[in-house]
């Protein structure tokens, strides 16, 4: 596209043309206070009618998010008629909002309380009814509370963009109007798949994760021994609840406040990960010798296994046996660690930090346990964690770096962190598959031709004498895809990575919310690349790591050799693979063909 030429508050620019007057206005190093601060590409259309301008070419004033610039177009913000109605609108939205601010989690990252600070609107103009709330705190993932729903649409849409779900949509019409679920139901009885995808955007307190700190400090108020482990993807991400730049690696710091928020013992997931890998390779590797269900597909992502279960359940043969890392390292530390060390299972409350949201619903599954023992107790979001350091009193900025608790699980390969992005199972897996079947190790190291955000990614790996077909989608929408083709007999693949969130791990529901501003070193928007920054910072973990095979950390063949004694073995399958099953949420009749 070509440049336009405008003028905003009587100053000559040039943008390029397509862009909203919105997004011009911020090029040009203008805030038009509007509840799209925080936009993640999900356009509420204009129905709040926050950021309203004087703009030539308009029937009275323009919502600047959905206006396109045109030449010789004169953008006026700072108008009073503008100004006036932009408080208006606020106003209007805060006499059907319950601003029990103090209260709400949201607080101090809420758009709406945002933009009612810059437009200065007064409290109490309009006075009236609300509309009838609906608080829904059913899901162990998620809380809806309409009280704090503007119905701005961007939940349904992202619902739409990442998955080709609806399970979000809009009930009723005019004043008794809600989001939510179909018939307004529970999350728990809809086909959600729990994934907070719709977290990520919702600009209010509307949608959020289900906070599990209370649990945290009721077990240490019982006396528990506290034990925490990591996702890969947390590190790239929790320095941003603290102010630093995205992708900055936090590890040293994040280990550190852990220990001083009281846990005993201070794990990385990345043990977990070349775990799930020895598992799952061997897994694949059997099922190619034995002409078994083809092409496996990968288990680590309970959104996506959510999905499986709910619109696929005819293909969950195709699904990995293996437990997603967290849960696998869950069941060892209750196991193998406590044995170890002489402490009741009953007495480890073990706690996950997690990207996901979906990790809570995954946590509470039935197959989530052995022997009675749950293998996690706990999950918090990356979002919570800052939470908890923040009301801790401590300064995260100011701690210093501090390792993983190295005894039995501390050690982990590079293979382990790039779990935290699309691709990253499939390349730790192709990393070990290698060196099994070609009895050396991979020359280069990684597989980049899995890499990347594309929305399916394939590639043809030559080993052992077979050519590996492989393909890695995340976002159920690019995943429908590569399922339909198996659906039809159709797929190539021998092996296929599925993650629930568009991204992977690093864009998960439960990471930090990406506020829209613009770098002031590029010229670039930060919505475009942030997903790039966090797995730069993962990938550039990897290649610091001396190990960077999963086969090849020498705690993981401890583990195996003094416990486990192999792979799938009797013993492994026990604490380490899960079983699944079809999901029939209320909108999906038995008697019919679950829709793809």
């Amino acid at each position: 596209m070509g440049l336009v030429n405008i003028k905003i508050e009587g100053r000559p620019y040039q943008v390029e043309e397509g862009l909203t007057i919105l997004e011009a206005a911020r090029q040009c190093g203008y805030e038009i206070p509007s509840l799209c601060t925080f936009n993640h590409g999900e356009c509420n259309q204009g129905s709040c009618r926050v950021c309203l301008v004087e703009a030539t070419g308009a029937r009275g004033l323009a919502a600047s998010c959905v206006f396109p610039v045109a030449e010789g177009m004169e953008v006026v913000i700072n108008s009073p008629a503008a100004t006036t109605a932009r408080r208006t609108s606020v106003e209007l939205l805060l006499s059907n909002h319950n601003v029990n601010c103090q209260q709400c989690r949201k607080s101090g990252k809420c758009e709406l309380q945002n933009v009612a600070r810059l437009v200065g609107a007064r409290e109490g103009m309009f006075q009236g009814a609300k509309t009838a709330t609906t608080y829904d705190d059913a899901s162990p993932s998620l809380v809806r509370d309409t009280s704090k729903c503007i119905l701005c649409g961007r939940c349904v849409a992202r619902c739409k963009s990442a998955h080709g779900n609806g399970v979000l949509g809009f009930e009723n019409r005019g004043f008794e109007a809600k989001v939510g679920p179909a018939q307004d139901i529970s999350f728990m009885e809809s086909p959600c798949i729990m994934c907070g995808q719709c977290v990520t955007v919702c600009p209010t307190g509307a949608l959020m994760p289900k906070s599990e700190i209370d649990a945290i400090d009721m077990a240490r108020a019982q006396g528990k021994f506290l034990v925490v482990q990591t996702a890969p993807a947390v590190r790239a991400a929790l320095g941003e609840e603290f102010g630093l730049p995205i992708g900055t690696p936090v590890t040293g710091k994040m280990a550190a406040a852990l220990r001083r928020l009281g846990f005993d013992k201070v794990y990385d997931t990345d043990f977990g990960a070349d775990l799930t890998i020895m598992e799952e390779a061997n897994e694949l590797l059997d099922r190619v010798r034995s002409n078994g269900t083809l092409p496996m597909i990968t288990s680590c992502s309970p959104g996506w296994v959510n999905y499986c279960e709910t619109y696929y359940p005819d293909l969950l043969d195709h699904l990995s046996s293996c437990k997603s890392p967290h849960q696998m390292q869950g069941a060892i530390i209750k196991s193998y660690y406590a044995e170890r060390n002489g402490i009741d299972p009953k007495d480890i409350f073990n706690v996950s930090i997690m990207p996901c949201t979906a990790k809570k619903f995954e946590k509470d599954r039935p197959q989530m346990e052995v022997d009675g023992i749950r293998d996690v107790d706990a999950v918090l979001t990356v979002r919570e964690l800052g939470d908890l350091i923040r009301r801790s009193g401590m300064q995260f900025n100011r701690l210093p770096e501090e390792g993983f608790d190295y005894d039995i699980m501390g050690t982990s390969t590079g293979a382990g962190v790039i779990f935290g992005v699309t691709g990253g199972v499939m390349e730790a897996a192709l990393r070990t598959a290698y060196k099994v079947l070609e009895g050396k190790e991979h020359e280069a190291v990684t597989f980049t031709e899995v890499r990347g955000f594309e929305g399916v990614r394939e590639a043809v790996v030559t080993m052992g004498g077979m050519d590996v077909r492989v393909a890695v989608a995340s976002g159920m929408a690019n995943a429908r895809v590569l399922l339909d083709q198996i659906r039809a007999g159709e797929s190539p693949y021998h092996f296929i990575e599925i993650m629930g969130c568009p991204g992977g791990c690093i864009n998960g529901g439960g990471m930090p919310i990406v506020r829209h501003v613009f770098l002031p070193d590029e010229d670039v928007d930060i919505l475009d690349t942030y997903r790039q920054k966090r797995a730069n910072a993962l990938y550039a973990e990897d290649e610091r790591n001396t190990l960077r095979q999963s086969h090849n950390n020498p705690q993981i063949a401890a583990l195996y050799e003094n416990f486990l004694e192999q792979p799938n073995s009797h013993l492994a399958h026990k604490l380490l693979h899960t079983t699944y099953a079809e999901r029939k949420p209320f909108r999906i009749a038995e008697d019919k063909e679950v829709p793809a």
